[in-house]
């Protein structure tokens, strides 16, 4: 979220009060018309059940008559600024947008129809336990964390939004007075570079011996005969 925004037509940026988080009465507006709302929709579809003190709930003048001051006073939603500060969230955040629901590394074994994987336990300080589920259920914990379709895990709005965005980037740097982004000189690193910021283990590395360096010497395709095993080397000493 921005610490502010464009004007209606991008003459001039507007800047959040200091100390600025979320805009908490809006929030709590918009919870409450989302949940009174949901509730409406159970109600009408017959999913909502009544009893003791509110059996007279089940009637749908009651029942309107019971919602409509909760539509007039104010909701509490209750949000503060995160304790350990911006980059604790975005690491958080970073957990579910950008990694799987469990890595291979966490999966010990799979055999007999059952998975075996290590997880952690944060109510007895972050103790690192295993855990054996039959593999169709480790699946079905799996796909919880897939998005329905149509669904996207990263939605840029605003002037983040449509093909416009590095226009409107440029715009709001210029509205700022800030200096224009450069482009960096350096390569974007490959798949075997970003693997090893991201596990600490070299792709590179012959995992027999742990000293070897893995080359590419030749792509075999589909159909071709294969060369002789003393003409491609397999490491590099």
């Amino acid at each position: 979220m921005p610490g502010g925004g464009l004007a209606a037509y991008g003459q001039r940026w507007i800047a959040c009060r200091p100390g600025f988080f979320l805009p908490v009465r809006v929030l709590s507006r918009r919870f409450r018309t989302v949940l009174l709302a949901e509730l409406q929709h159970a109600f009408q579809q017959g999913r909502l059940r009544f009893g003791g003190n509110l059996a007279h709930l089940a009637e749908p003048a009651a029942f309107q008559r019971y919602l409509r001051p909760l539509r007039r006073c104010e909701w509490v939603v209750y949000a503060k600024p995160p304790f350990d500060g911006p980059a604790r969230v975005l690491a958080y955040l970073g957990r579910y947008t950008h990694r799987v629901a469990i890595s291979n590394e966490r999966i010990l074994d799979i055999s007999d129809g059952c998975v075996r994987f290590r997880w952690n336990d944060y109510r007895q300080q972050h103790r690192w336990k295993t855990l054996a589920l039959p593999a169709a259920e480790f699946i079905r914990r799996v796909l919880l964390h897939t998005l329905p379709p149509g669904f996207h895990r990263i939605l840029n709005f605003g002037f983040l939004a449509g093909p416009r965005r590095k226009d409107n980037l440029a715009l709001c740097r210029r509205l700022l007075d800030m200096p224009p982004s450069e482009p960096s000189a350096a390569p974007p690193a490959d798949y075997r570079e970003r693997y090893e910021a991201l596990t600490g283990r070299a792709l590179r590395v012959y995992p027999a011996c742990g000293r070897g360096t893995m080359l590419t010497v030749e792509m075999i395709l589909a159909g071709r005969q294969r060369p002789p095993p003393w003409t491609t080397p397999r490491e590099q000493r």
